[in-house]
């Protein structure tokens, strides 16, 4: 008996799912701690000045029962944020459109919204990146680096290092989000902080009554600071040229930030002019060809961010020991 089979006739294809999935992708999360936003700003500008008044000296000498006190002067500082268009597009066409077994344009709305976000996220990453204060560099190697460019492969973060973070931020009144400092660690130096041994470590308070956290390895608080793990944070590749470290390695070293924070760190002013607003918005651009064949979609912010009070950021600068230098 014959059989009609696969081989006999040329009509089994593969199949597709209809389904598409997207890039693995992070979290976007330093917009949350720009705290400091116009909100009685005078009119539309190319800028935005914020005003920061500071205190006087405090009066310790008793006053003369006879002679008046002399008036002191006021004094402040201004922050300018300065507004900036970002923005991206995508473009398809009628025959990618006519012909896809998937919603092009519903895919590419999806990467839009998230490349909008992804950008500006790495836009807020720079300017903390940029801090001038509170700059401490990772202590876990033989010798303490004094600049980014002296950070050795054995220069990981310690314990010691949050702590001296911490107390930098408290010497300098700066205020915590409700009872703590806001961390973003990269998970290289995240690992290096959980796997550091010592009665002062990580892990030292979780070994005998709080095991969970080590077997989930969560980061959560620590000497006052809620740590978030991010890829997001910044990493300065090849940055060191390894000259700090006790190994006698003269490779080149990546250099990653643990930015660490309090209140009004950071600053953001938008424009509210022409639908703009506090976050980017995706925009269905006109189709404008002859033939109706294109349609574009993107984002687009007016925008900035600033440094708010310098004294209320901070950075660990340090090696990790399973980073890719």
């Amino acid at each position: 008996m014959a059989y009609t089979q696969v081989s006999s006739l040329d009509v089994s294809q593969a199949a597709y799912e209809q389904v598409a999935y997207f890039a693995l992708r992070s979290e976007l999360l330093f917009d949350q701690v720009a705290d400091v936003q116009p909100t009685a700003q005078s009119m539309p500008g190319s800028s935005v000045i914020f005003t920061k008044y500071a205190d006087l000296d405090a009066a310790t000498t008793p006053l003369n029962e006879i002679l008046d006190v002399t008036p002191v002067a006021m004094s402040d500082s201004q922050v300018t944020v300065t507004l900036a268009e970002y923005g991206n597009a995508i473009n398809t066409t009628a025959k990618l459109r006519g012909t896809s077994f998937l919603d092009v344009d519903m895919a590419a709305a999806n990467i839009i919204g998230y490349n909008a976000g992804d950008s500006v996220d790495k836009i807020i990453r720079d300017v903390l990146a940029a801090g001038t204060q509170n700059i401490f560099y990772g202590s876990g190697g033989a010798s303490l680096p004094t600049t980014r460019a002296t950070v050795g492969s054995d220069d990981i973060i310690t314990a010691n290092d949050i702590r001296k973070m911490t107390a930098s931020l408290r010497k300098k009144n700066v205020v915590t989000f409700n009872g703590y400092y806001i961390g973003f660690i990269h998970p290289d130096v995240s690992y290096d902080l959980r796997r550091e041994t010592g009665n002062a470590s990580w892990n030292a308070p979780h070994v005998a009554v709080d095991t969970a956290n080590i077997y989930m390895g969560e980061i959560g608080t620590f000497e006052s600071v809620r740590f978030i793990e991010t890829p997001r944070a910044k990493v300065f590749e090849d940055a060191s040229n390894g000259s700090g470290s006790s190994t006698g390695s003269t490779a080149t070293v990546d250099v990653y930030c643990t930015h660490v924070m309090g209140r009004q760190s950071l600053a953001k002013a938008y424009s509210m002019v022409d639908g703009n607003g506090p976050f980017p918005r995706v925009i269905e651009g006109p189709v404008v060809d002859v033939l109706r064949r294109f349609n574009p979609t993107g984002w687009h912010w007016l925008g900035g961010y600033g440094r708010f009070r310098e004294e209320s950021l901070g950075r660990i600068e340090s090696s990790s020991s399973i980073g890719s230098n």
